[in-house]
């Protein structure tokens, strides 16, 4: 494939990303007040719109510094920047990286789209079990998870790649 065309094909899947993420805060925003839930799975998953005001993980979300909306969209915009400058310089070869990087990318713009138009990002998937409970994501929050790891897959795969080559 030609670095166009492979070009042209992350981009269709990071505005898939995209694309899914916002159909499924749409849907979220039409069915369920704010902090209202609805179990999806007896015991484990359900889905409860909650308003994030911070950044992943809820951090900075209690805090109410001036400003905190502009600080936190131009830090992604300038990771998106940096991310597209790390995807130019990766060989083709490294699928899973790219692949990774791209739904980053999709990940990371669907939030920023939210942060942009409403101040904050929707949350929903809450996962809970036996008194453990996660913090609440969304669709670009479990792209932007898969995408870590399979960079994190990627960077082991070359690591063993290049001892293997050294013994």
């Amino acid at each position: 494939m030609t670095r166009a065309g492979r070009l042209r094909l992350e981009l269709a899947l990071a505005a898939i990303i995209v694309a899914l993420d916002q159909a499924a805060k749409a849907a979220v925003r039409s069915r369920l007040e704010l902090h209202e839930s609805m179990e999806v799975v007896a015991g484990f998953i359900s889905l409860t719109r909650v308003h994030n005001y911070g950044a992943a993980f809820g951090l900075m979300n209690a805090t109410d510094f001036p400003f905190r909306t502009v600080v936190l969209s131009a830090v992604a915009v300038v990771a998106l920047l940096a991310l597209a400058w790390y995807g130019a310089t990766l060989p083709a070869e490294q699928r899973l990286a790219r692949l990774g990087l791209t739904l980053i990318v999709g990940g990371a713009a669907g939030n920023l789209i939210d942060r942009l138009g409403s101040g904050y990002v929707v949350d929903f998937v809450d996962v809970y079990w036996q008194g453990w409970h996660f913090w609440a994501f969304n669709v670009a929050d479990a792209a932007i998870t898969v995408g870590v790891s399979l960079m994190i897959l990627d960077l082991l795969q070359i690591g063993r790649h290049r001892v293997s080559r050294a013994v």
